[in-house]
């Protein structure tokens, strides 16, 4: 029987720890903004939910001489306003509700204000 010698060349383990430390410290760098991101993208999401069901509203006086309940419940069950189902704020997951006067989306107004 013949031995045949293996003439291949692995990676030591130093050169395994270099690379994973590497690819630690990428890491290290993108992951705060990728978090970042992810919590502005939520909250114009929940700007843009606010003009639309704004927006709505507005309609729905339009078409009915009458605003909306303060909890949206009328309009959030109708699939001419909302075919989805009214949307939910994107960064607290809590419901969306009318100011009785002005008749405009309450709570939201910005960062630190998520809880209608």
């Amino acid at each position: 029987m013949t031995s045949i010698a293996s003439n291949r060349r692995g990676f030591s383990l130093m050169e395994l720890l270099a690379v994973v430390a590497i690819i630690g410290v990428i890491a290290a760098m993108i992951l705060p903004r990728v978090a970042a991101s992810s919590g502005t993208a939520r909250e114009k999401a929940c700007q843009h939910n606010r003009t639309e069901i704004d927006i709505s509203v507005e309609r729905y006086y339009i078409h009915t001489g009458a605003w909306p309940a303060s909890d949206l419940s009328d309009i959030g069950a109708d699939a001419n306003y909302f075919p989805d189902g009214l949307p939910a704020c994107p960064v607290s997951g809590a419901a969306y509700r009318l100011d009785g006067t002005t008749h405009r989306v309450i709570g939201h107004a910005g960062a630190n204000d998520h809880n209608p």
